[in-house]
């Protein structure tokens, strides 16, 4: 696999990525996020509404030694785990206790990975989430759902060896018009939202195979 170009898209010009920063609210906790997509990359730059332009830092990332853990190649509920560690899909007590035992059932112990890729849980893909655990949405049809969306694979970088084998090309910083990808990115979000909403509504989406019935 060698060297990989990835892009980090964001509101600020100057970006330090730093081991131990970040959110654990996010989608797989505490880390530096990337993505291989130029183009959705300025769309995150300015996916806020805030109408402030944003910027695309561009890096270059040596994988040859480091382990990654790509949800791609793992069960889809492996990965609605892992967005259960860091986000709450819901705020009810049913929710905290079934998601607790999913967790043990389901998840993956990411701790001896450099790197984790994914799909990017924004609003889209959240939605899903949220209807999952409501018991709405078949096991069945889960990872049909996650391919309707286009809305992105993400890496998130987590230990020190994996930001150490990470390198901005400071000479190809990109800045990102707010209002032109901000729309493009809010007009994906909506379509795919749509997509997705038909498919939970239609026939293949038998109901029987739900969140609660998996644990």
């Amino acid at each position: 696999m060698g060297i990989i170009t990835v892009y980090h898209g964001t509101p600020d010009k100057i970006v330090t990525p730093t081991y131990g920063l970040g959110d654990d609210k996010h989608d797989y906790g505490r880390g530096f996020y990337l993505t291989e997509d130029f183009e959705l990359a300025k769309e995150w730059a300015v996916c806020r509404p805030d109408e402030k332009n944003g910027w695309v830092h561009k890096y270059e990332l040596e994988v040859d030694d480091l382990k990654i853990l790509d949800f791609q190649d793992r069960d889809v509920l492996a990965w609605l785990s892992e967005l259960m560690k860091h986000r709450d899909a819901s705020d009810t007590k049913r929710y905290r206790v079934l998601a607790e035992k999913f967790i043990k059932k389901y998840g993956v112990d990411t701790s001896e990975y450099d790197v984790i890729k994914g799909w990017r849980a924004n609003a889209s893909y959240f939605y899903i989430a949220k209807e999952f655990v409501r018991d709405n949405i078949d096991m069945d049809i889960l990872e049909e759902l996650l391919s309707l969306g286009g809305l992105g694979i993400q890496y998130c970088i987590k230990t020190e060896k994996a930001y150490s084998k990470l390198k901005e090309i400071t000479e190809e910083l990109c800045s990102v018009d707010y209002e032109e990808f901000n729309n493009k990115y809010n007009r994906r979000d909506s379509q795919a939202r749509s997509k997705m909403r038909e498919l939970v509504d239609s026939d293949a989406n038998k109901v029987t195979k739900v969140f609660s019935t998996l644990i």
